[in-house]
């Protein structure tokens, strides 16, 4: 019998320090790592740098009546936890707000962006 398909992508919960958010779209992350540079002389490649590499929560929240983007603009040392359709479950920990909250009205959306120095998959 064939493997039954499974979701692999769409659906993705939110929460903020055990708060749930609306998510309306564009959830991204980027895992805690290292950044990587090539160093090249005049003769030949050298070797790299390597520098760490924040991680990176971020996604386009629904500004429902009751959220407040001045708060969602002051979030540090925060928890976020983001619960995907393949069933990875992303963690930011130590997470801060960077960026500027522009609100869309006509949408009701806002983007935010998070970073912080442990973003992992579990």
């Amino acid at each position: 019998m064939a493997d039954q398909p499974k979701a692999l992508a769409g659906i993705v919960s939110l929460t903020i320090d055990g708060v749930t958010y609306l998510v309306a779209g564009d959830a991204k992350y980027q895992v805690s790592s290292r950044k990587r540079e090539t160093l090249i002389g005049q003769d030949r490649v050298h070797g790299y740098s390597e520098m760490p590499r924040a991680g990176v929560i971020s996604m386009t929240l629904r500004d429902r009546g009751d959220l407040s983007v001045t708060a969602v603009a002051a979030i540090t040392n925060s928890t976020i936890v983001l619960g995907l359709s393949n069933g990875k479950t992303i963690v930011g920990r130590g997470m801060w707000c960077v960026g500027d909250q522009l609100v869309d009205t006509k949408e009701g959306t806002l983007d935010a962006e998070f970073e912080g120095v442990s973003v992992v998959e579990d």
